[in-house]
Parts: structure tokens; sequence; C-alpha cells
């Protein structure tokens, strides 16, 4: 399982106006993150969120003192949004598994993926009649 590194999550008011690539552009201004210290940017936006991976932990750190987790960001509609800022992790994840014979029970499906994450649920689902197989869902956190 992988893990962010150096990657912070800005996530805006849920009521504010969807994010374009223009606020983006204009919030890393805001930020002060100088274009060479970030690698990769991110939109998520039903949830109002920007991933920014930044090249070293230490520009992750000062970002967040600068900040103290939260700043403000004028769109261009006027709407002033609070935007909270924080070390982006993987969290939970939900993974199915199709195709598995009955005959694989919970535990079996716990002892392979425990190396790689903890396992919080296994949840056998019944799919309709016209499917022959039995959907497992498991749910995961941060991986070890």
């Amino acid at each position: 399982m992988a893990e962010r590194h150096n990657t912070i999550v800005c996530t805006f008011d849920p009521t504010s106006p969807r994010i374009t690539a223009y606020d983006i552009h204009v919030w890393i201004q805001v930020l002060r993150i100088p274009e060479h210290t970030f690698s990769m940017i991110q939109i998520y936006g039903t949830k109002r969120q920007v991933y920014i991976k930044l090249i070293d932990n230490a520009y992750v750190k000062a970002l967040l003192r600068g900040t103290n987790g939260q700043a403000e960001y004028k769109h261009q509609n006027g709407v002033l949004s609070i935007v909270n800022i924080a070390i982006a992790w993987m969290g939970t994840k939900r993974v199915g598994i199709t195709n598995l014979p009955p005959e694989v029970k919970e535990h079996a499906i716990r002892a392979a993926l425990t190396p790689f994450a903890t396992v919080l649920a296994v949840i056998e689902e019944m799919w309709p009649k016209t499917y022959i197989y039995i959907k497992y869902r498991m749910e995961f956190v941060k991986s070890r």
C-alpha cells in the first residue's frame, strides 16, 4: 500500500464555489509556495480539496507553521473561503475483491492483507442471482 509523502491537502469551505484551475494558480501564490518547491498538484473537486506535493518535508513544515493550518482565499466572484491546510495521508480505503470462491473465509483474507495494512472490516456481500460469485469488501487504514 502506498503512503503520501511531503503532501499537504487544502480543504476549501464546502459551501464555497467550485475550484477552478485559475483558483489553484492564485491559491499557490496566496500560500507563497515557490514554483521550484512543488512537484505535483491534484484536485479533488467534489470535496473542494487541492493536494500539493512538495519536494521536501521542510517545505511542508514551513508552510504549516506559516499558516497555522488555515488561510483565507477570495474567489473570482468575491466569495471569501476559509481553507484548512493539513498533512495529507492515505486514509481509509475500500477495496473490492470479486470472483472469490465461497471457500475463502474472512480469516484467510485478513491474513493475506495484514502485512500491507490494518484490515478494519471484511464484509461479505451477496450480489443478485444473475451473478454467480460472492464479493467481499474490505476497509483499510494507513499502511504499516
